[in-house]
């Protein structure tokens, strides 16, 4: 629905009431009483601003005093990048995928096509955008990831042909991820990106593809830190994701901080099952800090909680990170499509997976200990 005008928005009067005050809209599903509660990106509404809408609506949603009405509000192109907007240029460099033709009706698809990256020197990337290329195939597009394949020779991890790891994740709320100003990623000559790009059918046929756009740092410009995109939880959910009917399970991943390291974000990724997650960290010392907690996580909307500058976290080398998924396979459940049924990992929408994006730039101990000194650790973020 339009909710541009009085006349527009007087119809649903009720319904935004109840959404709002339930907190399911605007999509932010962070739990107000613990963890870090300061995000770059926080969309969501004060308590002075629920009560406002909520009153509002109790007193017949009035028109109110015509001087006070607002100008109308001009709205930007949502169809051109979005990180271009934030910095004034558009991507350095724009990979395109394959295109698929999707059927009006079938099984869930999953293309996995590999492009070239057109670099010819070692260039530092300070953010990447990815969105399918149309309207259209935003219908069909459930989510897609990207991961980054090249061969760095001074390093005894990589091989040739082999990822160099995750590069970004795009689903629906998601649309870039931009580093901090002192970190990005490598792209080295020879670059490929792999895709793996989930789409499914919605009644009428559609042809598309995704863009990846890439934003550099200008030419001989290294960020001091390097940043990675990991994922603590996945290589767990697919080994022990096992969700009896008719119950609520959880499930853990770990990893552990070879260095010292700042937070950059938290994005959990579940399917319909999907009831919470949490990112704790486990410090050296044993105690635990709550970082993030989404206790209603709604697989309509994948959000990505973008830590401030002041509020990320900085863990010292050794931590641990937690992350702990909760699954409702149970009638109370509105998106379940059977709680009687066992459910294990999967692709298709109908199975189950966790994962937890988690962009982590390693820091020295010595950065570490400065920040420490300005920072001191006053104990958790929240409860244990």
């Amino acid at each position: 629905m339009n909710l541009q005008t009085y006349q527009e928005v007087r119809p649903w009067a009720r319904d935004i009431k109840e959404r709002v005050a339930t907190r399911n809209m605007p999509p932010w599903h962070l739990d107000k009483t613990i963890g870090i509660q300061t995000y770059e990106n926080d969309r969501s509404l004060s308590e002075k601003q629920i009560r406002t809408i909520v009153e509002w609506v109790n007193e017949g949603a009035p028109f109110g005093d015509k001087k006070d009405l607002p100008p109308p509000k001009s709205w930007p192109d949502d169809s051109g990048w979005q990180y271009a907007r934030v910095i004034g240029k558009q991507p350095d460099i724009i990979v395109t995928s394959a295109p698929l033709t999707i059927p009006a009706v079938g099984q869930d698809q999953w293309w996995k096509p590999i492009s070239d990256v057109p670099v010819m020197e070692e260039r530092w990337v300070r953010a990447v955008e990815m969105r399918p290329a149309t309207l259209a195939g935003r219908k069909v597009t459930h989510h897609a990831v990207t991961m980054l394949v090249q061969y760095e020779p001074g390093n005894p991890d990589s091989v040739a042909g082999g990822d160099e790891g995750l590069l970004m994740e795009w689903s629906i709320g998601k649309s870039y991820d931009a580093y901090r100003a002192d970190a990005g990623k490598l792209l080295l000559p020879g670059a490929k990106i792999r895709w793996d790009i989930h789409y499914h059918s919605v009644g009428e046929q559609i042809t598309d593809h995704l863009e990846l756009g890439i934003y550099l740092y200008p030419k001989g410009v290294k960020p001091k830190h390097r940043t990675r995109l990991s994922s603590p939880l996945a290589m767990y959910s697919k080994d022990d994701l096992d969700i009896p009917p008719n119950t609520i399970t959880a499930t853990q991943g770990f990893t552990r901080l070879r260095s010292a390291a700042r937070i950059e974000n938290f994005q959990p990724h579940m399917h319909l099952r999907g009831k919470a997650m949490a990112m704790q960290a486990i410090l050296p010392d044993g105690t635990t800090e709550m970082l993030s907690y989404v206790d209603r996580f709604d697989f309509q909307w994948m959000n990505n909680y973008i830590y401030t500058d002041e509020s990320a976290p900085v863990l010292p080398k050794g931590t641990i990170l937690r992350i702990t998924a909760w699954y409702d396979n149970t009638a109370a459940n509105k998106y379940n499509p059977d709680p009687t049924q066992w459910v294990g990992y999967g692709d298709r929408t109908i199975d189950e997976m966790g994962e937890a994006f988690v962009n982590i730039t390693n820091i020295s101990d010595e950065e570490y200990a400065e920040w420490l000194a300005k920072h001191p650790r006053a104990g958790s973020h929240g409860a244990n």
